[in-house]
């Protein structure tokens, strides 16, 4: 049948009776990792302001659950889990390059800009 969907999630963990309940079982899932992120974000805790890469423990958390939300959102709500396994690798690992890309690019520049604003001079004049 060309219409059905599957409706679990997890990888078959949990089920759903129809779409409806699987739209309200991912929007609670969805809500809960972002209540995370919101709370986390608010105190701050200090044991997670340790340095793991040049960057906080924090920072990290958030763009793993900002990273994991993406990858759930289009897994379920575009239906890439019903697609051929070469064309779910091939849009999957451009995007995940494409993050690590973003990232790699943001930290190095930032760390540029850092410098700057605490030794306040030029470290390269191009």
């Amino acid at each position: 049948m060309a219409d059905a969907h599957k409706l679990e999630i997890f990888r078959g963990l949990v089920k759903f009776k129809s779409n409806t309940q699987k739209i309200w079982g991912v929007l609670i899932l969805l809500t809960i990792v972002t209540a995370i992120e919101v709370v986390l974000g608010i105190y701050k805790p200090e044991m997670l302001m340790a340095k793991v890469l040049g960057m906080s423990l924090l920072n990290w958390i958030f763009i793993i659950l900002t990273i994991v939300k993406a990858y759930y959102i289009t897994w379920d709500f575009m239906h890439m889990r019903d697609e051929t396994a070469a064309f779910r690798r091939m849009c999957v690992w451009t995007g995940v390059f494409l993050i690590c890309y973003i990232l790699f690019i943001l930290l190095q520049e930032g760390g540029y800009v850092e410098s700057i604003f605490t030794n306040g001079f030029v470290k390269h004049d191009f």
